[in-house]
């Protein structure tokens, strides 16, 4: 499983010219599911996500995270982060989910984050989707599991 969060002033998921889901400030998190990937590896990674310190503090140190500064979470699935793109010139999504796992276990992450913190907006599993975001900082970090 791999994410990738980004600090952001505002984010939204479009679809078919619709804003599904939107936030103001908060984190954009994109989600790879990949082979292998359980339930409670899902869990520790939500988790992660609510406790990661990317926000500043008073001291101007990264202290704070999306729960402590009331901010929101946009989750994305995302199965190119699962790409390998160690040799050519093509990735190799071998290792992405099918997403008969990948899309309950996206759900599961959902409603994990949803169950210890609002606001949580989302994009929608396997569709064509265009994300829009103004990144804060840039903040920008690699989260594995």
């Amino acid at each position: 499983m791999k994410t990738l969060l980004q600090r952001v002033i505002s984010a939204k998921v479009v679809v078919e010219g619709k804003a599904i889901g939107e936030i103001e400030k908060g984190i954009l998190v994109f989600l790879a599911i990949e082979k292998g990937d359980t339930e409670e590896r899902i869990k520790r990674m939500a988790q992660r996500v609510l406790n990661y310190r990317l926000f500043s503090d008073d001291d101007d140190k990264m202290n704070l995270n999306v729960t402590q500064v009331q901010g929101g979470v946009l989750a994305v699935s995302q199965f190119t982060l699962a790409a390998n793109t160690g040799k050519g010139n093509r990735p190799s999504f071998i290792a992405a989910a099918d997403p008969a796992l990948g899309k309950p276990l996206y759900q599961l992450f959902v409603s994990q984050l949803s169950a210890q913190h609002s606001p949580v907006a989302t994009g929608s599993f396997g569709a064509d989707m265009q994300v829009h975001l103004v990144n804060d900082g840039p903040v920008t970090f690699w989260l594995e599991i």
